[in-house]
């Protein structure tokens, strides 16, 4: 491998440093493969290029803009994968490892990207919830509202996953409208800044958007305030460090933490050696020891199982850690390559000794372990590590003391609010997982360790085929915990991008808060015309516009008629004298679904037009009921519209259905598709 001389990109520029290079060495041979530093460069140059032209120019676009340049990105890393993927050998992952990575992390860009379209509108603003009404005759409301923020985001990476820590933190950040610097971890930082190489040379991102790193962060932190965000991999004494900056507690900067975690996986007490959530757990317990040598922050680090299948599960364990083949990644056979540095190998090393002191090793041997094509000393080899700990309660290293590699520890549990104790001694963790076919125990989990976790996956017969496992965090879930896993979240889809935002509550009149939001609120002025609004093409219809039709007067025979015809017989609308002796109806009542379906014959255009397609209603409310007799009248409102591609938008309609006196029966929101 060529010697790689890695750069920082700082004020748009690729910036080579300019002297006391820090070297990089290979997982496999210890040889030197980069160097890097981040000496000669102005951080308060980089905050302030962030701030007056990365964050303008993104704010300056919609979350649907957004959402195709990440969309972008994603195809670029995909396109150059294999770059990636060979670089990715030497810091010990072997190609599985690294599909996680690197396909893991464009996946992650393509779920926000999906996201984006889908879920935000197509604005520069996010609404959150409905208006609140302030005054008696709703003339003074109250809208909250998602604006982003107008700093930079700090993103501070681990080394274990170089790719998608980058893309899974830049997701959501970038859709919020905020650029972001960019600091790898030195270990493997040859392999970030190719992937930062990538997404720059994609050419879709505005100047100033992102920056990056590759070395010490200097004073960066001297020059952040209150609209910055630092989100933050690593130790908890790191993370302690950089939270008590007197930048970060002076300026109130928000900082997100996702750092040491002492995960549990629970075998359940249904789960005996003969059924499949036992052989569930062993896959998944050895896997998550061994996928990327066990430098993962969700890998289990507890194994908490009945004491009667102690002996089963340990044997089953042995069984299958045996057959792991470690050595060179780049070899087909190999399972587990290296720790990703000799420094980290000696820091898991020393972790097992301490370990060792309350457990006792019934697998693997940290000083010594046989490599498949590669020298063991040179390269920072480890053999997978179980330890035993019979007496859990006296054993508090194992719920303190994290070694970061493939090493996890066996303990007994006397009955399930033991187990669920035990699982939350470690002080909060990313995840947890519980392998049971038995509801009654899942929920009592859920209930019981819920709190000290911030994911728990319930695994069983039922969905093992579709599970993407205990490790795996997605895109639309949380990936953070509380305790000493940091108290942060990241990811959680559309969560995961207000975290770069702000809220605010918007105080004013309905016509003037409707023009801020660009939705129709309620009490806004509405406007008519001779044109009925499905008239009107996707860009000429104005919010606001509404259509107010004639009434129809529902009779008995349409009640009868309409039971009859689709088999809703229900009393409230077939026996007098039940509906009557009811606290609700007092007589016979119409279907509701009999209301929706006059509502759209007064209110439907029924030619050829702009309106393409009804593709649902959402927020039905049936208010109060109709009988026979009464009549029902509509007014349609065009309430907010969202384009979804260049031929068409989506229109989203208030409907509100009103009977004789003017008292409204039944309200929703009406989708429709409508051509540009």
């Amino acid at each position: 491998m060529t010697l790689l001389k890695l750069e920082n990109f700082a004020e748009a520029r690729w910036r080579a440093p300019t002297g006391g290079a820090l070297e990089i060495t290979s997982a496999v041979t210890g040889k030197v493969v980069a160097v890097t530093g981040s000496r000669g460069l102005d951080f308060a140059g980089m905050v302030a290029d962030a701030r007056r032209i990365g964050g303008p120019a993104l704010r300056a676009l919609t979350f649907h803009d957004r959402a195709k340049m990440l969309k972008a990105l994603a195809e670029a890393v995909m396109a150059r994968k294999e770059e990636l993927y060979e670089l990715s050998y030497d810091s010990g992952a072997t190609r599985s490892d690294s599909w996680i990575d690197i396909e893991g992390g464009a996946g992650t860009l393509f779920s926000y990207a999906s996201k984006g379209r889908r879920e935000l509108p197509n604005a520069r603003l996010l609404i959150d919830g409905d208006a609140e009404i302030l005054g008696k005759t709703g003339a003074f409301i109250g809208q909250h509202v998602w604006t982003p923020l107008q700093g930079v985001a700090v993103h501070i990476n681990a080394f274990n996953f170089p790719v998608w820590g980058m893309l899974e933190k830049l997701a959501p950040t970038l859709l919020a409208g905020v650029p972001a610097i960019v600091k790898p971890a030195t270990a493997t930082a040859y392999l970030a800044e190719r992937a930062f190489r990538i997404l720059i040379e994609a050419d879709v991102l505005p100047p100033g958007v992102l920056q990056l790193i590759v070395g010490e962060t200097g004073d960066l932190f001297d020059h952040l305030t209150g609209q910055d965000v630092v989100s933050f991999t690593g130790s908890a004494t790191t993370a302690a460090k950089l939270k008590g900056h007197p930048a970060v507690l002076r300026e109130g900067v928000r900082f997100l933490a996702e750092q040491d975690s002492l995960n549990a996986s629970i075998l359940g007490p249904d789960a005996g050696p003969d059924t499949p959530e036992f052989d569930l757990f062993i896959r998944e317990v050895a896997k998550e020891m061994t996928v990327k040598a066990g430098q993962k922050c969700t890998a289990i680090r507890r194994v908490i199982v009945p004491t009667a299948s102690m002996d089963a599960v340990q044997a089953a364990l042995i069984a299958r850690l045996s057959g792991i083949v470690v050595g060179d990644p780049r070899t087909e056979s190999v399972r587990m390559g290296p720790l990703v540095s000799q420094a980290q190998r000696d820091d898991v090393r020393a972790k097992v000794a301490e370990l060792s002191k309350v457990a006792r090793i019934v697998h693997g041997d940290p000083s010594q372990v046989e490599t498949h094509n590669a020298d063991a000393h040179r390269g920072a080899f480890i053999s997978p590590i179980l330890l035993r700990a019979d007496r859990p309660w006296a054993a508090d290293a194992v719920h303190d003391v994290e070694a970061f590699g493939p090493v996890a520890t066996l303990m007994p549990y006397r009955d399930f609010d033991d187990a669920l104790a035990l699982a939350n001694r470690g002080k909060g963790s990313l995840v947890a997982s519980l392998f049971s076919h038995d509801p009654r125990i899942a929920a009592r989990a859920v209930l019981g360790c819920g709190a000290f976790h911030g994911r728990l996956a319930i695994i069983d017969r039922d969905c093992a085929k579709e599970s993407t496992g205990h490790g795996s965090p997605m895109p639309v879930l949380v990936h953070g915990g509380p305790g000493r896993a940091g108290g942060g979240e990241e990811l959680g889809g559309v969560r995961g991008v207000t975290h770069y935002m702000q809220r605010t509550a918007l105080q004013g009149s309905p016509r003037t808060l409707s023009a801020i939001v660009g939705e129709q609120l309620a009490g806004a002025p509405q406007t008519t015309g001779d044109a009925h609004p499905f008239r009107k093409r996707y860009g000429e219809l104005e919010l606001g516009y509404t259509l107010k039709t004639g009434s129809r007067t529902i009779t008995l025979d349409d009640i009868e008629h309409f039971a009859h015809f689709t088999g809703d017989t229900f009393y409230a609308h077939m026996d007098e004298e039940a509906a009557k002796a009811s606290p609700i109806f007092g007589g016979r009542v119409a279907h509701g679904y009999l209301i929706l379906s006059f509502a759209a014959g007064l209110f439907v255009d029924p030619a050829p037009g702009p309106v393409l397609a009804n593709f649902g209603l959402e927020g039905l409310r049936f208010v109060k009921p109709m009988k026979p007799g009464d009549s029902m009248s509509v007014a349609l409102t065009a309430k907010s519209k969202t384009l979804r591609t260049p031929q068409m938008g989506e229109v989203r309609w208030g409907v509100v259905v009103t009977n004789q006196n003017g008292e409204v029966t039944a309200t929703y929101d009406l989708l429709t598709m409508n051509a540009v």
